[in-house]
């Protein structure tokens, strides 16, 4: 059988381009009640990508990735006239300081989980 693996990347819409350097935080547990113990972490690249991340444990039902994205949004120097259709002023760098994403897997397969993120808001969805 084929490992389950977990990637993925993060592009800032609000600028279109990817979100280098965030944090990332991989955790998985054994059905629905379990708890969820840590299993990664890593930290995007240049391209705002994850590919370090460890193939999951047999077992594995659910993920759930957290991005701490505060530190990233409060260290970008882009002027709100830079971004479309964003307010004038960036008055707390991220409205969402973090963003936790949890999901279903299955045994074998590949789940890459890509991340479109602004100061004021995001939407996930399983990419390929």
């Amino acid at each position: 059988m084929t490992e389950t693996s977990v990637s993925t990347h993060i592009l800032d819409t609000s600028i279109g381009r990817p979100a280098e350097g965030v944090p990332v935080e991989l955790s998985v547990r054994n059905g629905i009640d379990d708890l969820w113990a840590p299993h990664g972490e890593s930290k995007t690249d240049a391209d705002g990508r994850c590919k370090d991340l460890p193939a999951l444990p047999e077992g594995t039902t659910h993920v759930r990735l957290d991005f701490a994205v505060e530190q990233y949004f409060t260290t970008q120097k882009i002027s709100a006239e830079a971004q479309q259709d964003a307010p004038r002023v960036r008055d707390s760098g991220a409205f969402f300081p973090e963003v936790a994403i949890t999901f279903a897997v299955k045994p074998g397969e590949h789940y890459h989980v890509p991340l479109l993120l602004n100061p004021f808001g995001y939407s996930v969805y399983r990419g390929s």
